[in-house]
C-alpha cells in the first residue's frame, strides 16, 4: 500500500512540472487575500476515524479575516456589491513531510444542511486524499456555521461562537451573500506567496474547490457566475448538486420567476476542469428540483458522473464512514453495511440505500479530478441514468429498472450488475431523512438461488468480473479492488 501510495503521490506531482504545466494554476487570482492567525488546540470539525499521525498528516485550524465583497446578478456574470468586514476559520490537513505532498491543495465549501460545519467531501473520500498525498482545506464559507440560527430543516443551532465562545468567540461572518467572496478569499490565501503560513514549505501546484449539497448548490453559482470575476480555482468538483442552484445574494435555492425554469446548468464557457457528481436521488430528486433538468453534454471543460443505485446520503454516511480508518478490518465494515432502517433514531419505512459504490466511485472522482487539472487528462465519461416520466402531477421522473428493480444507464457497478438486493435513490419514508436515504430491499433466498445457482461462489466469481470492469473504465480506483472483495464475501446473504 505505501508504495501505491508514493507511486502515485510522484506521479501526479511530476505531471504538473512537465510541458503540460501551464494547465495547472490557471489564471491569476482576483481576489483579496485574507489576514491569518494560527489558532492552537482541535478544531471542531468532525474527521471521522482520521489518524493525522498514524497517516503522517498535521491538523491545524486558523482565524482568516478580511473584507468581503456581495454580488449581484447581471447577465452572464455577477457583479460586486456592497463589501462588509468578515472573520472566519478553516481547517488544514497536510502532509507533515512536503515531500510527501502531491501538488494539490482540495478546498472543500464546508455543508451546513445540518446547522454545524460538515465536510462531506472529506467524509466520503478521505481515503483516496489521503493516499494521493493532496492536502485538504476545510472552510467556513457560511454564517449558520458560525453565528447560529434556524436550518432550513427547521432546527436551530448555536453555531461555532455559542458552542465554544473561547476558542470562537471572534468569528463574525456578515451573510451568505459573502460567501462567494470568503470563498474566494480562502483560494486567493493558498496561492498566495507562502500562504500565510497555513501550508508550512508546501507550495501548491494547483487548488480545487469542493462542495456537496447544499454547499454543491452555492459551488454551481460560484462557478457560473463568480468563477469569471475570481480566477481563483484550477478545477472544480460539484457533488450532488440536484438540478438548481444558491441565488447569488445568498439563498440556499434560487426561486424561478414565474414561469422561468428551476433547473440551473453550467454555463457553456467554464473556465477550468469541473466534474459533476450525482447520485441517482440528486438525478430524480425528490423534494428539490432533480439534475435531470439541468443535463448537458460533457465538454472539453466538464464530466457528469451519474452513478446509478445510490442515494443522496446512506450507510457509510451514517454508519461505514465514521469507522473507516482505511485499515479497519473486512469484518467491521461489513457489519456496517448491514441493511438498517434506523438513522440517527429515526425508524424508516424501508433499509437505507447500503450499497458501497456511491463511496467508492467519489474516490475515483477525486484522483481524476486531480489528474485532468495537472495533465489535461479528462475522466472517462459516464453515460446517464435512463429515465422515464415526465415530471408532472402523478408523473414523477423516475430510474428505469432492470428485472432485480435496479435502475439502467448511468455509472456501473458490481452492486448493481450482480446484485444482492433492490437499490435506489428514492423510495423510501417515515422521517424527513427518508427523501434523501435511498432504499434497499435484499433478495430472499428463492430469488438469489434464481441468481446465483451455484451459490456464493458464483455470485463471487461475477462479482469479481465486473468489478474488473469499473476499475478498467476508470469508475473504481484499483487501490479499493482487495478491500471490495473481502467486503463482498462477507456481505453474501446466509
Amino acid at each position: 500500500m505505501q508504495t501505491i501510495m508514493m507511486t502515485r503521490r510522484a506521479a501526479i506531482g511530476s505531471m504538473a512540472i512537465g510541458s503540460v504545466a501551464a494547465f495547472a494554476l490557471a489564471g491569476t487570482a482576483n481576489a483579496a487575500v485574507p489576514a491569518v492567525q494560527p489558532l492552537p488546540g482541535v478544531p471542531a470539525l468532525s474527521l471521522g476515524a482520521f489518524d493525522a499521525t498514524a497517516a503522517g498528516y498535521v491538523v491545524e485550524e486558523y482565524i482568516v479575516s478580511g473584507t468581503a465583497s456581495s454580488y449581484k446578478a447581471s447577465g452572464a456574470a455577477a457583479v460586486p456589491g456592497g463589501t462588509a468586514p468578515y472573520v472566519t476559520r478553516i481547517v488544514v490537513i497536510r502532509p507533515a513531510d512536503v515531500a510527501k505532498s502531491n501538488g494539490t491543495v482540495l478546498v472543500e465549501w464546508l455543508n451546513v444542511s445540518g446547522g454545524i460545519d460538515y465536510g462531506p467531501v472529506w467524509g466520503m473520500a478521505r481515503r483516496a486524499i489521503i493516499r494521493s498525498g493532496a492536502t485538504y482545506v476545510a472552510v467556513s464559507a457560511q454564517a449558520i456555521g458560525i453565528e447560529g440560527g434556524v436550518t432550513h430543516f427547521g432546527n436551530t443551532t448555536p453555531g461555532l461562537k455559542k458552542s465554544d465562545p473561547q476558542r470562537y468567540g471572534k468569528l463574525s461572518h456578515p451573510g451568505d451573500a459573502y460567501s462567494y467572496d470568503i470563498f474566494s478569499q480562502a483560494g486567493a490565501l493558498l496561492k498566495s506567496p507562502g500562504a500565510g503560513g497555513v501550508l508550512g514549505k508546501f507550495v501548491p501546484r494547483r487548488v480545487i474547490g469542493l462542495g456537496e449539497s447544499q454547499s454543491a448548490f452555492y459551488l454551481t453559482t460560484y462557478v457560473n457566475e463568480i468563477d469569471p470575476l475570481a480566477h481563483v480555482y484550477d478545477g472544480f468538483l460539484i457533488y450532488s448538486r440536484f438540478g438548481g442552484a444558491a441565488d447569488v445574494d445568498g439563498g440556499w435555492m434560487r426561486k424561478p420567476a414565474p414561469g422561468a425554469s428551476p433547473f440551473v446548468k453550467m454555463r457553456d464557457n467554464l473556465r477550468v476542469p469541473t466534474l459533476i457528481f450525482e447520485t441517482e436521488t440528486d438525478v430524480v430528486g425528490p423534494g428539490a428540483p432533480g439534475y435531470y433538468g439541468a443535463r448537458q453534454p460533457d465538454n472539453a471543460h466538464l464530466r457528469v458522473w451519474e452513478v446509478a443505485g445510490t442515494s443522496h446520503a446512506d450507510v457509510y454516511l451514517f454508519k461505514v464512514g465514521p469507522i473507516d480508518s482505511g485499515s479497519t478490518s473486512y469484518a467491521a465494515l461489513a457489519a456496517a453495511y448491514a441493511p438498517t432502517n434506523v438513522v440517527y433514531g429515526a425508524k424508516l419505512d424501508k433499509s437505507v440505500n447500503n450499497a458501497p459504490q456511491h463511496h467508492y466511485v467519489v474516490e475515483s472522482a477525486i484522483v481524476h479530478l486531480e489528474r485532468w487539472v495537472a495533465t489535461g487528462q479528462a475522466p472517462p465519461h459516464g453515460l446517464p441514468i435512463t429515465l422515464a416520466g415526465s415530471g408532472k402531477p402523478g408523473d414523477p421522473i423516475h430510474a428505469v429498472v432492470d428485472e432485480n428493480g435496479n435502475a439502467l444507464g448511468g455509472i456501473r457497478s458490481p452492486w448493481l450488475d450482480v446484485p444482492v438486493e433492490q437499490l435506489s435513490g428514492a423510495g423510501n419514508s417515515g422521517s424527513p431523512l427518508a427523501m434523501l436515504s435511498g432504499s434497499a430491499v435484499p433478495f430472499d433466498a428463492a430469488e438469489l438461488a434464481k441468481l446465483y445457482p451455484g451459490g456464493k461462489a458464483e455470485y463471487l466469481k461475477r462479482f469479481g468480473a465486473s468489478l474488473n470492469s469499473a476499475i478498467q473504465a476508470g469508475f473504481i480506483l484499483p487501490d479499493d479492488k482487495q478491500e471490495i472483495l473481502g467486503v463482498a464475501a462477507l456481505s453474501y446473504p446466509g
